[in-house]
């Protein structure tokens, strides 16, 4: 007979899973200063030392910050998020517009394909805040605008792990657009190409939406090319 191992945890792992929970469901959002450690031991019944160890590895995993005299703060909704933020905050520029193609290009194709009048909508509003922004010369509304399209994008996907993966990159994102915004502010182009994508969505035609993604893309990569020849 086979006899298969008991999937013991720890009272560590416990209170690590027990936190990550309060965090996930969004009890304890980010920036949410947690209870002192007294009542964190009345309010898991552990000790001290067990207590101290989970928030030492939920540090490490980047779901908290502790500092001298301020306390321990959540700063990330996930440790998935937490490592991709981490990752993506060294990455070169060109590597975040790679990453930013392969997963706006699937995003465009399901979009395309799962979108709801709602999320056509949504797809619209955003794309006329460019325009919008555009016309008064708005670098930060325009990188704003241009972000909440892309995440609408995602989010019309209905896959809710892409989703999470993209809105993780919302750091590194702003980045790019605002560095790529400042070589080429608003250009007729830009807001070309995002009409074609909206517009692909909204008829459903998944080829045209991934297409309109790579003229995207490349038209970004032109701009960073020229500007680091320069």
């Amino acid at each position: 007979m086979k006899i298969e191992r008991t999937n013991r945890m720890s009272l560590v792992d416990q209170v690590v899973l027990q936190i990550e929970e309060l965090i996930e469901s969004g009890t304890w959002t980010v920036g949410t200063r947690l209870p002192s450690e007294m009542e964190l031991m009345e309010q898991f019944d552990v000790s001290r030392n067990t207590l101290r160890e989970a928030i030492r590895a939920l540090v490490h995993s980047g779901l908290l910050q502790t500092k001298q005299g301020s306390g321990t703060h959540v700063c990330s909704t996930s440790a998935l998020g937490a490592a991709i933020e981490r990752r993506v905050s060294k990455s070169r520029l060109q590597e975040t517009l790679e990453v930013r193609h392969a997963l706006e290009r699937e995003a465009a194709r399901l979009a395309a394909a799962r979108r709801s009048e709602e999320d056509v909508g949504r797809l619209r509003l955003y794309l006329d805040n460019c325009r919008q922004a555009s016309a008064v010369r708005n670098q930060e509304a325009y990188a704003e605008a241009d972000i909440q399209l892309h995440q609408a994008v995602a989010a019309a996907t209905r896959n809710h792990l892409l989703i999470e993966l993209y809105e993780h990159m919302t750091e590194a994102l702003h980045s790019s657009v605002r560095n790529l915004v400042e070589l080429s502010f608003c250009t007729d182009v830009h807001e070309y190409i995002h009409e074609k994508l909206v517009e692909g969505i909204a008829a459903q035609n998944e080829e045209a939406a991934a297409e309109a993604v790579n003229e995207y893309m490349a038209y970004l990569k032109d701009l960073l090319s020229t500007s680091l020849e320069e």
